[in-house]
């Protein structure tokens, strides 16, 4: 009998990008099949909270909070320069013009939340804060609903388009905080599976994205079907953004900046980190 891995991971271009050739059976992890959910960015870091999922793409926000239980694969995340989300609004204004207004958010354990949280900390400014799905966000400060809008995905893109304006991009914020690329996502593994398993996904995962690589045209059917009605050219703006080398191998730079991010969400949430490794090994 077949063993099953239970694997999460969002419907967002660069995961299923990614993720298509093993979705597809093009690339096994033997023994094992594949249950695959895919999810909201906040709903897959519930089900890593919850231990539902063996194998799970989570927050960097939310890592902090299941480092007991998972460690975190080199291959499959999400992280760069110039790739954070947006803090955006209806009209031209600045962070301190927020002071005491509500703010929507794409969920409290994302790590686009966390960043918000640092400006406001670092720039003395305390708002009321309500979580929304990512894709209603941009709406809500458009029609006024909320004062500004924290936006991720494919938000950075077409904010324009609504006349949106940008308070500040997130990510800039944090390259100039910490000196460090912006890790925004990472594929979590059950350390109950041990490092032999876990190193049998990461390379899996690396195979996945060699392929896309190699040949997009045999994922691209997968990614328009979860793609959420997006036009191409952003589909593939979304890919060319958030996959990057990091995404094949964290690097040592990747593991300094996943550090720097779990140890301010540890403090920003008050929390102890384990005395655990954080990667798996290369």
């Amino acid at each position: 009998m077949r063993k099953i891995l239970e694997v999460g991971y969002s419907p967002c271009p660069n995961d299923t990008f990614i993720f298509h050739a093993l979705a597809s059976g093009a690339v096994r992890i033997e023994p094992f099949s594949l249950n695959i959910t895919l999810a909201d960015v906040e709903e897959l870091n519930s089900l890593a909270r919850s231990g539902r999922m063996d194998v799970c793409k989570v927050s960097a926000h939310a890592a902090a909070h299941i480092m007991n239980d998972y460690v975190l694969l080199r291959a499959g995340g999400a992280m760069g320069r110039g790739v954070g989300p947006l803090l955006l609004s209806g009209e031209p204004c600045t962070i301190g013009d927020l002071n005491g207004k509500r703010v929507a958010i794409p969920g409290r354990n994302t790590t686009a939340n966390l960043l918000f949280g640092l400006l406001c900390r670092e720039s003395g400014v305390r708002v009321e804060t309500e979580e929304m799905v990512f894709d209603r966000i941009m709406p809500a400060v458009k029609e006024g609903r909320v004062a500004a809008g924290v936006v991720i995905h494919e938000g950075r893109f077409t904010y324009q388009t609504m006349g949106l304006s940008k308070i500040e991009d997130l990510g800039r914020w944090w390259e100039d905080f910490s000196g460090l690329p912006i890790p925004l996502g990472s594929i979590a593994i059950k350390r109950s599976l041990g490092p032999e398993i876990a190193s049998l996904v990461n390379s899996a995962i690396r195979k996945s994205l060699t392929l896309s690589h190699v040949d997009s045209s045999l994922a691209w059917p997968y990614i328009k079907e979860h793609a959420q009605e997006m036009d191409d050219a952003v589909i593939r703006e979304h890919i060319e953004t958030f996959v990057t080398d990091y995404s094949m191998d964290v690097g040592e730079e990747g593991e300094q900046a996943v550090s720097r991010l779990l140890r301010e969400a540890a403090l920003m949430d008050n929390i102890v980190l384990p005395d655990l490794p954080v990667f798996i090994d290369a």
